[in-house]
């Protein structure tokens, strides 16, 4: 009999309390509860913090068993199939040096140095083949801590600088390896089990990456690959990723005329055409009356401002020295940059004139273009650009307005998803990283108010949340809108953030009931997040199938000859005083042809005319992915696109 002072107290998810072996396992836990359970568990969460399933456990502990049907238990997948990735580069490229393998939500990369060695898609299958090789061996993961004497001295005699420049910044005490087969790396973990797990390997694509981020290091070749505990399954997200090309904004911006981009005006900035114009405005104009009906006021302010404005938001201190770099002017005193935020704009707004406890809260929205310097290698298509226009409003209120004032955002970004057809969204609360408080503006105490103005916030409106930690703005924390697409991926958009600091640091104030001056509390809000982002999502989403409320071309009247072009035009005059919007197919092309066109540029109503429908007044309607409607009045066909049509 084991005496109680060597057993521990296990919590499971299910609030059952199990006693165990001091010293006992993730595994060992598993196993006792099932076979099956222990052949798919990856790894344990014990305490909050996810380590191997194999590390014992020596004190009382809430215990969650992870398995590939948690996210904790695919990144760790995923991070140990980078090591099992390592292990066939530095069997088949002698000489790679490593720099990082982390978990993505899709996935895992691994920065590698391959000495000049050339490395292209044509060598995936044999990297691939040399990991399933590998992991047929069922090779375990052992972790071992190291000194950091020892540990440098390892990586010194591999002769591999980037392990090296990663030491430099853990303390000793810290250090772990973790070896599996013939590969040693050092990682923090956790790992799965044993390399057994991976039974489908695939490598997707290969980029350059410069070591750290910095353009100024040396560019490493990184490698991105998938792996599944099932084939089936590899073959099922292949299949999903086909798809997903065909949805591809950058794709179908360009065959819808949308977007487009230029060398000449420059990388990440935008080009947005007519088609993609009038999508944008009519976006803009829902939310515009949403706002309206909400007590917002929209205002307008520059695309640059004096670095002073940055300097006193705190925005320079965090972003200047990666961002676009000051504009000089004549006057050598004069120093503007380019917008990176809007909020510093909003304050000066407010402290145009004294405001009363009776003004507050006063809501100032704008539809402003900011600016931020991302990398060449990061910016892709709309979703990462330099230059993009935020649906950017900014609550001014008093403290006892905070939390109603924050649960109507919450009740208009729900109600944006629901017009847009985004049902499936969770809610993430972003906190600051209570280890690494530096990185963040403002006292323990304006923190602790904001977070916790947020999280009863979303609790009373009953979202589902999800809490990260070290996700927050450098001034507040945040609510995230986490949106998952037709294809199942994962997004961010909408964002909802309280913040106590740049009323402090803008010295704005109010006169209270009191006769007293007060601060008021900022609420930045953002239901799109980004226009650009936001449409590159929802052409993927619906793949460029717009609400017919939105799409650029609701109509396209065609013509069956050119006798009947007259009848056709007066019909589009006609519409367009109902407000539906279209064009006249007036090509010398037969109707066939023009209503193939019509459907594959995504156009819901065709409306055929010829001699009948010219001499009755009427049209035969075809809709698209239904076919043939039949021949409607005007008057008709004008009810039926208003019954559709409505938000």
């Amino acid at each position: 009999m084991i005496a109680q002072d060597e057993q521990i107290r296990v919590t499971l998810p299910d609030g059952s309390v199990r006693q165990y072996p001091k010293g006992s396992t993730g595994l060992d836990i598993a196993t006792q509860i099932s076979e099956g359970l222990a052949r798919n568990v990856l790894a344990a969460k014990v305490n909050g913090k996810v380590q191997d399933a194999t590390q014992p456990i020596n004190e009382d502990a809430s215990v969650q068993l992870l398995t590939w049907n948690d996210a904790e238990g695919k990144a760790t997948f995923w991070h140990s199939s980078a090591h099992l990735l390592a292990e066939a580069l530095e069997s088949l490229y002698p000489g790679v040096k490593f720099g990082i393998g982390p978990a993505v939500e899709t996935g895992f990369y691994y920065d590698v140095d391959l000495n000049g060695q050339p490395f292209s898609q044509e060598d995936f299958k044999k990297v691939e083949d040399k990991m399933l090789e590998l992991a047929r061996q069922k090779q375990d993961y052992i972790r071992k801590p190291m000194s950091k004497a020892d540990a440098i001295a390892y990586f010194e005699e591999k002769g591999d600088p980037y392990k090296l420049d990663l030491l430099e910044g853990l303390d000793d005490g810290t250090i772990t390896f973790y070896t599996q087969g013939q590969f040693t790396d050092l990682c923090r973990g956790p790992h799965i089990p044993n390399t057994g797990f991976v039974k489908a390997a695939k490598l997707m694509n290969v980029a350059g990456a410069y070591w750290r981020g910095n353009e100024k290091n040396k560019q490493l070749t990184r490698i991105y690959a998938v792996t599944y505990p099932k084939q089936k399954e590899l073959d099922e997200y292949l299949h999903l990723l086909e798809e997903a090309k065909k949805r591809d904004h950058r794709k179908l911006g360009k065959e819808l005329d949308l977007f487009a981009f230029s060398e000449r005006v420059g990388a990440g900035l935008p080009l947005w055409l007519p088609k993609g114009t009038m999508l944008r405005e009519r976006l803009e104009n829902f939310l515009r009356k949403a706002q309206i009906r909400a007590g917002y006021q929209q205002v307008v302010t520059p695309h640059i401002g004096s670095k002073q404005l940055y300097v006193t938001s705190g925005h320079w201190d965090k972003y200047g020295e990666d961002s676009f770099q000051p504009i000089k002017t004549p006057d050598p005193n004069e120093e503007f940059l380019l917008k990176p935020m809007n909020c510093p704009h909003h304050c000066e707004i407010y402290k145009t004139r004294p405001r009363s406890y009776r003004d507050l809260p006063l809501r100032l929205a704008e539809f402003g273009t900011v600016y931020r310097y991302e990398q060449s290698g990061e910016l892709h298509g709309l979703t990462r650009v330099r230059g993009f226009t935020q649906d950017d409003a900014h609550i001014f209120c008093r403290p006892d307005q905070v939390k109603d004032e924050f649960m109507k955002v919450i009740d208009l970004v729900l109600y944006v998803f629901k017009s847009l057809g985004f049902s499936d969204y969770s809610a993430q609360v972003s906190l600051r990283d209570p280890e690494n408080k530096a990185k963040y503006i403002g006292s323990d105490d304006l923190w602790e108010r904001a977070e916790s103005a947020i999280i009863e916030a979303a609790a009373e409106k009953g979202l589902r949340t999800v809490t990260e930690l070290g996700e927050a703005a450098f001034y507040g924390p945040k609510l995230d809108f986490m949106v998952r697409d037709a294809l199942g991926r994962r997004w961010q958009l909408g964002t909802i953030q309280v913040d106590y600091n740049l009323p402090n640091r803008f010295e704005l104030e109010y006169i209270g009931a009191d006769n007293q001056k007060h601060r008021p509390v900022m609420i930045h809000r953002a239901p799109f997040g980004s226009m650009e982002r936001f449409i590159a999502i929802l052409i993927e989403n619906t793949g460029g199938n717009f609400p017919l409320w939105l799409s650029p071309d609701q109509i396209a009247i065609l013509p069956i000859s050119e006798k009947y072009e007259d009848y056709a035009n007066d019909l589009y005059f006609t519409l367009q005083e109902h407000d539906i919007r279209g064009f006249v197919d007036l090509r010398d092309e037969k109707i066939g042809r023009k209503i193939r066109d019509a459907e594959v540029n995504k156009v819901p109503f065709m409306l055929v005319v010829g001699e009948k429908e010219a001499a009755e007044g009427k049209v035969s309607v075809r809709r698209k992915g239904q076919g043939d409607l039949g021949s409607m009045s005007i008057a008709e066909f004008v009810e039926t696109f208003q019954q559709e049509v409505k938000v």
